[in-house]
């Protein structure tokens, strides 16, 4: 497990793309370290905005910071088409990649849950020291297994949190990867030591993983841990997931520990939002959650 998380925040490069409209012109890459290895960042303060709030976006198992593409929208990745559309709504956004994700160092057969928590209060860490967004009201954001450390983070934060969107969480991450991998692979990743395992998924890729991240799925209850949260709790529930299932139960598990308010979204959706469909569940979701970060802001 990663600790010591060292707050040295440098900024990398200016991304200007003239096809992507132009709440995007103020991105820019950024880099943080924990541990003594970069994690990598996206940072969007949207145009004309004086010290915005702000949502931390945290991917999923295997993913990266921009997510999933979005076939029927020129292939626009999740999260970055979610942080275009927060800034159009005067919100800005973070998107890192998780230790061992995208351009981030190290190996993914590294990573474990409390690596991407460290991660993920290093990232808080970075946009509380910020002048140019308003460092009160930083929202957290996450999706499947970063829905997971979304609701760890929010429990552990010292940083105050304005409110929390899991979406798709998995509320026993155990029992989640177990249903995607299948309990043998779960079996062996859990004796495999530091010799990395590979296991193929659902989806036709393979992934490989050594011990601790298996041990970590039974060490973290997000659950338990997010009851320290008394925020405004938005988590929603596709009827159509075959990866965190039942639905909408397991969403409804962390509202039912929850001492705030909270509000369950739910659609017949799969876990990826209807996206290889079309993009009209992902933006009905984004819009939800803009609107959601910005009652919780004010």
């Amino acid at each position: 497990m990663r600790k010591n998380v060292i707050a040295t925040f440098t900024a990398l490069a200016l991304a200007c793309i003239a096809s992507i409209p132009s709440a995007l012109a103020a991105e820019q890459n950024v880099t943080f370290q924990v541990d003594g290895k970069k994690v990598v960042g996206t940072l969007n303060i949207p145009d004309n905005v004086k010290t915005p709030p702000v949502a931390l976006l945290l991917h999923g198992f295997t993913g990266s910071r921009d997510e999933l593409a979005i076939p029927s929208a020129d292939n626009e990745g999740i999260f970055r088409r979610t942080a275009r559309m927060f800034a159009d709504k005067g919100i800005a956004s973070l998107r890192i990649d998780f230790f061992g994700s995208g351009d981030s160092e190290g190996s993914y057969a590294d990573t474990t849950l409390q690596g991407q928590v460290a991660d993920a209060m290093a990232a808080l860490d970075f946009l509380a020291a910020r002048t140019d967004i308003d460092a009160k009201k930083i929202s957290l954001v996450g999706w499947s297994l970063g829905g997971t450390v979304s609701a760890v983070v929010a429990g552990r934060s010292k940083t105050p949190i304005a409110s929390v969107s899991l979406w798709q969480p998995a509320n026993n991450p155990a029992n989640a990867m177990a249903f995607l991998m299948g309990t043998d692979a779960v079996s062996k990743g859990l004796a495999t030591g530091d010799v990395p395992l590979d296991v193929k998924l659902p989806w036709g890729s393979t992934v490989s993983l050594k011990g601790p991240f298996f041990r970590s799925l039974t060490e973290i209850d997000p659950v338990a841990e997010s009851v320290a949260y008394h925020g405004p709790l938005l988590v929603t529930a596709g009827t159509n997931d075959v990866i965190v299932f039942p639905q909408p139960e397991s969403a409804q598990v962390f509202l039912d520990y929850h001492q705030g308010p909270g509000e369950l979204w739910t659609r017949p959706m799969d876990h990826s939002f209807n996206s290889f469909q079309d993009h009209v569940t992902v933006d009905e979701l984004i819009d939800k959650t803009a609107d959601f970060i910005e009652k919780a802001s004010k």
